[in-house]
């Protein structure tokens, strides 16, 4: 039997929402192991004198517990 648990964290990057995804699941992977996957819950931009300066999401990141 197999018991997993879900995190819900908030990254950010300068390039994409993908690039934002990518380091968010980059990050949390260096203290927790057996991630399975992440459901992204919002995408958002900060905007900047008119330019998107900033992609966001907040995702909700399972992993299985051992």
């Amino acid at each position: 039997m197999s018991v997993a648990k879900t995190s819900e964290i908030t990254a950010a990057s300068s390039k994409s929402f993908e690039d934002a995804i990518r380091q968010g699941i980059r990050k949390m992977s260096k203290s927790v192991d057996n991630i399975e996957g992440a459901w992204v819950k919002e995408q958002k931009v900060v905007v900047d004198d008119g330019e998107v300066a900033e992609y966001r999401v907040t995702m909700k990141v399972t992993f299985i517990v051992k």
